[in-house]
């Protein structure tokens, strides 16, 4: 294991592919592994893009990616991709479109399934975001599939939330329903040569200043048109200013605190979950629910019988 963790340290992209592949298969890495790497985790600036499907997510990170790499800043991406229902096998668009760093080790790219989690964002990707942070990369990059919850759990795992959307990305209406006003630290108006990305840009200028709380940083709404590489130095600039805007008003720490407390609370529940559901109580599951006439009590009640072993009486 320390030689193991000594190649991660060196950045060795090999190891780095071992692990994060034991990582996907829920092997045990051990509690001795990640508590070796801990103290390389902090710096990493953890960034959430999200955004609806063809609002340009990866080309956007494609050509930013170009960007970090010209200010000196190493990059790991993990792309969060929706699990086919049929094989379990994941999308693998973003890496075919990103295979221009593919020889460069200062840039790391892995597709992950989501396993068919609603939220978009698979459940070791955090695990996965440590393993870069260790192996020296700067800049760690989630990209998710943007559908549902997804935007909300990205934003529970990030230390900024960048929402990428389109001119023909709708109304006030829309935007409000979706509830991104409320996790996005940062916005992107992609693909701005079409007609109404200025009109899209004010609209919402508009609304952030109009919900923004006192005391509240606003987000910075930036324009781009990533196909051709516009606007993105000054997403870039922006986006460390911003950075440094919410580091220094102690914003940061808040949000990795939450995210710490969260993973926390997520590691437990796991464990207890991975204890409790011995084969005999699988077993019993499956006994209890053979049949849909078999269903002969609410499954709060089943339930409590499955953790106490035995039968309420009342």
């Amino acid at each position: 294991m320390q030689q193991l963790i000594k190649e991660i340290k060196s950045n060795n992209h090999v190891a780095l592919s071992r692990v994060i592949s034991k990582i996907e298969n829920g092997e045990s890495l051990g509690n001795d592994f990640y508590q070796e790497i801990h103290t390389l985790t902090q710096d990493a600036i953890r960034i959430g893009i999200t955004g609806p499907p063809g609002a340009g997510k990866s080309t956007l990170i494609n050509e930013f990616i170009s960007v970090c790499l010209d200010n000196h800043k190493s990059v790991g991406v993990v792309a969060v991709d929706p699990t086919s229902p049929f094989t379990g096998g994941a999308l693998l668009g973003d890496r075919v479109r990103m295979n221009k760093f593919l020889w460069n080790d200062q840039v790391f790219i892995r597709s992950m399934g989501s396993h068919g989690e609603l939220g978009g964002l698979a459940r070791k990707a955090q695990d996965v975001g440590d393993v870069l942070a260790a192996s020296g990369k700067d800049i760690i990059i989630f990209e998710t599939v943007g559908v549902g919850q997804g935007e909300h759990d990205v934003a529970k795992a990030v230390d900024i939330t960048i929402v990428v959307l389109v001119p023909e990305s709708g109304d006030e209406i829309q935007l409000m329903k979706a509830g991104l006003i409320e996790i996005a630290e940062f916005f992107v108006v992609n693909k701005s040569d079409r007609e109404g990305a200025g009109r899209l840009s004010q609209l919402l200028k508009n609304i952030l200043h109009t919900f923004s709380k006192k005391g509240q940083i606003e987000p910075p709404v930036v324009n781009t048109t990533a196909s051709i590489g516009e606007g993105i130095s000054e997403l870039y600039l922006k986006l460390m200013n911003h950075y440094s805007h919410m580091d220094d008003k102690n914003y940061l720490v808040e949000k990795k605190m939450s995210r710490y407390r969260k993973r926390v609370q997520t590691i437990i529940r796991e464990n207890l979950e991975s204890v409790f559901w011995t084969d005999d109580r699988n077993k019993s599951l499956q006994d209890s629910t053979a049949s849909i006439d078999s269903i002969q009590i609410s499954p709060h009640t089943l339930a409590k019988i499955l953790l106490t072993g035995e039968k309420d009486d009342g």
